[in-house]
């Protein structure tokens, strides 16, 4: 039945329904690494960074579904291109969120601490402004609401990097910390900043959309 009612549905709203899913199993997946990252029970981390596993998976489908129907369609809401991109884009920062929460437990990296915490609320804000992006995307009747999620998503991305200084400064002047330690800790925080950064390219290429389709 649903593949039925997909052939009467416009073909724009096949590739929007499409990246809307995606968004909001990224909210999903930002929104349990900031969990994870704030929970103090070991048992109840694991759990809640191992579900991200599925969030990833999940991702990966829905990109899938993505280059099917380019491959099937002619007519797309925009560039072939851009849609390409900014699905990659978008399945980018499902892989690194999948893969900081990886090497966490890998690592066995034990206590959450505060450069984490706040690098998982940073990436769950720019996901949020991400998401509210590309559901505007669909009329494309809110441009200025759009280029304003964009510009917060780059701020973000500045305050993510403010954040991984920090962190690596106060992980090079611990003299207290094993060096493997601190080698496992900085891999954690670039994994975990490279989301803000993934983020950030998924922006530009909205950005670009409505450059040139606006």
């Amino acid at each position: 039945m649903n593949n039925i009612i997909r052939l009467f549905l416009p073909k724009d709203r096949v590739f929007y329904d499409i990246f809307e899913n995606i968004v909001a199993n990224l909210k999903e997946m930002g929104s349990g690494l900031k969990k994870a990252l704030h929970e103090d029970d070991p048992t109840k981390r694991t759990e809640l960074l191992k579900v991200l596993e599925d969030g990833e998976h999940k991702n990966d489908e829905y990109t899938h579904q993505i280059f099917i129907e380019l491959g099937k369609n002619f007519i797309t809401p925009f560039d072939r291109e851009d849609i390409h991109h900014l699905a990659t884009s978008l399945d980018d920062i499902a892989d690194y969120i999948y893969a900081s929460s990886k090497k966490i437990l890998n690592y066995k990296v034990e206590k959450n601490d505060a450069y984490m915490k706040e690098l998982a609320e940073i990436n769950q804000k720019s996901i949020k402004a991400l998401a509210n992006a590309v559901t505007k995307l669909r009329n494309m009747k809110n441009i200025s609401q759009i280029k304003q999620e964009c510009v917060i998503i780059n701020s973000l991305e500045n305050d993510a990097d403010e954040v991984l200084d920090n962190a690596i400064i106060n992980l090079f002047s611990n003299k207290d910390m094993q060096a493997i330690d601190i080698i496992k800790l900085k891999d954690v925080y670039e994994d975990l900043e490279v989301i803000s950064d993934k983020c950030e390219d998924a922006s530009n290429v909205i950005e670009s959309i409505i450059i040139k389709y606006a």
